[in-house]
């Protein structure tokens, strides 16, 4: 209950649907902290493309680099990059971005300048 109550209080300025991945560490005095990450790169991606973000969060292309599901541009891979900031392995902006553009191409998400 008091995780229900906690996890509300911090989730409530973010947009209905949007998943919230949360890693719990809990200890052996009962007690437990928890940190509340950045929404998946796909979920975001699908987002930016205008995608539908009804099915699982990884679902794209069933054919990536064959068929084309959407379109984003790097400004927008930059965007994501910086939400996704804290998240991510990389050492500046940049290539962030290029990690973003490379998570999108493997959906089936073109990415134009």
């Amino acid at each position: 209950m008091e995780f229900c109550k906690g996890f509300n209080a911090r989730t409530q300025d973010v947009e209905k649907g949007q998943p919230c991945p949360v890693v719990i560490t809990y200890y052996q005095d009962k007690s437990f902290t928890f940190e509340i990450k950045t929404p998946p790169a796909s979920f975001l991606i699908k987002k930016a493309a205008k995608m539908s973000t009804a099915k699982k969060p990884g679902s794209g292309s069933k054919k990536a680099g064959v068929d084309v599901v959407g379109k984003i541009t790097m400004a927008q891979c930059k965007d994501i990059a910086k939400t996704k900031a804290k998240d991510l392995n990389a050492a500046d902006l940049d290539q962030a971005a290029k990690m973003i553009a490379g998570t999108a191409r493997s959906m089936g998400v073109e990415v134009v300048e």
